[in-house]
């Protein structure tokens, strides 16, 4: 299915429309040119998730079948976009566009597909060095892109190095968030060192097939224990709190940023980093239901970031 730009940013919308009640918020605050290029980017990022997670938009992780074989296509149809050929799938041809137009170094969008073979191949952080990778690729990278989107200049390293902070902030927030349901799907982001630290698992484990299928069922039962309740809501507040100063460094690229870009960034750092604080805040209680953000606290954080940009100008 071959589209024109003006179908793939109305596909790109509903993507985010639908995808992410929160990125769709914040995205309202771009000027309309950088708005309709976020909107690209997240159709081609959410489309990747939702290939190797067995997901639409999001929602419970599902098995798939053959994920080398999924991943090879997303490689293909990825490498083809970046090259300027026409893939016949929307979000595929939203990357090619919106990499052309604003200069995405192609490094880039591999990086993050780079992330979805860790996922494939079932990849479980051994240490805190383990957890960081991760987060690079499957959202510090997308930091990266999107600074592009708002016109920084790939030269930039120090104001790129701050959206790469943001992207770090936004994953690991998401890990503390979802830690139960991740396990549910099968999944464990908790670094092995972390998880024997509180002694949910032996010391000095290695990665191994122990860790790659144990770790994620030890978290489904231990929800229920209430010791190791108290261990992994350790272990959620030290993800909460390694975010926190990576927002603070993106606030300082933010300021950098074209007043609006600036605003819409810094409204989505206050909305995820709410959501870390949150997931602090109620410790054990976060194990039992899923941390959002209302819309009325939302536009809070919309109307917060408003003067904070009025303010932070570089």
């Amino acid at each position: 299915m071959l589209l024109n730009r003006a179908a793939l940013i109305a596909h790109a919308r509903d993507s985010i429309a639908k995808g992410s009640k929160s990125f769709w918020f914040a995205s309202k605050l771009f000027d309309p040119a950088t708005r309709e290029r976020a909107w690209l980017l997240y159709s081609w990022c959410r489309a990747c998730d939702d290939m190797m997670d067995g997901q639409d938009h999001g929602g419970a992780l599902l098995p798939v079948e053959d994920p080398a074989a999924r991943l090879a296509q997303l490689q293909s149809l990825t490498d083809r976009a970046l090259s300027g050929e026409s893939t016949g799938v929307p979000a595929f041809d939203a990357l090619g566009l919106v990499a052309a137009e604003c200069a995405i170094p192609h490094a880039f969008p591999r990086d993050f597909v780079t992330g979805m073979a860790m996922d494939a191949e079932a990849f479980r952080p051994t240490t805190e060095a383990d957890l960081l990778r991760y987060c690079y690729h499957v959202a510090g990278v997308v930091g990266l892109m999107m600074a592009c989107v708002m016109g920084v200049d790939p030269a930039d390293t120090d104001t790129l190095r701050r959206a790469n902070d943001l992207g770090l902030a936004f994953q690991l927030n998401n890990i503390a968030r979802d830690v139960i349901e991740d396990a549910q799907g099968g999944r464990c982001y908790l670094p092995a060192d972390w998880l024997a630290e509180v002694g949910l698992l032996p010391r000095h484990c290695e990665q191994s097939e122990a860790i790659q299928t144990d770790a994620a069922g030890l978290l489904r039962s231990a929800r229920n224990v209430a010791v190791a309740r108290n261990s992994i809501a350790t272990l959620t507040r030290r993800l909460a709190t390694m975010a926190a100063p990576l927002e603070a460094s993106a606030r300082i690229g933010a300021a950098r940023l074209p007043f609006r870009s600036r605003w819409a960034v810094l409204a989505a750092a206050g909305i995820y980093g709410d959501i870390g604080r949150e997931v602090a805040r109620l410790g054990e209680a976060a194990l039992d239901q899923r941390v959002s953000t209302s819309a009325p606290a939302k536009l809070a954080c919309v109307a917060k970031a408003w003067v904070q940009a009025l303010r932070s100008a570089y």
